[in-house]
């Protein structure tokens, strides 16, 4: 799966990027027909709590799933996008079995 990392109007360190990375290569595993995976950084209201907001789309055949999730680290904001990508990912291969 091709995997893709945006970062907003900042630049995204070495290390955010390889924790990025190993939380898909995570849900590459669980899904064998993904084509492309694009995750998006980005922050919001750079003033305020709970501004890093991460999203995760995974192309499948005949579906893209998307998830979302607002935090007060990229780092947790992933996290979070994973977990509710890996219940999106349980009910897809139940539906298309």
């Amino acid at each position: 799966m091709n995997t893709t990392i945006n970062a907003v109007k900042f630049k995204a360190s070495a290390e955010l990027e390889k924790f990025v990375s190993d939380k898909v290569a995570k849900l590459d595993r669980l899904v064998d027909n993904a084509t492309r995976c694009e995750v998006t950084l980005r922050v919001e209201k750079p003033e305020s709590e709970n501004n890093k907001v991460a999203e995760i789309s995974i192309a499948l055949p005949g579906q893209t799933l998307f998830v979302a999730q607002q935090a007060d680290s990229f780092e947790q904001a992933v996290s979070q996008c994973a977990d509710s990508m890996k219940v999106q990912i349980e009910k897809y291969k139940e539906r298309y079995k």
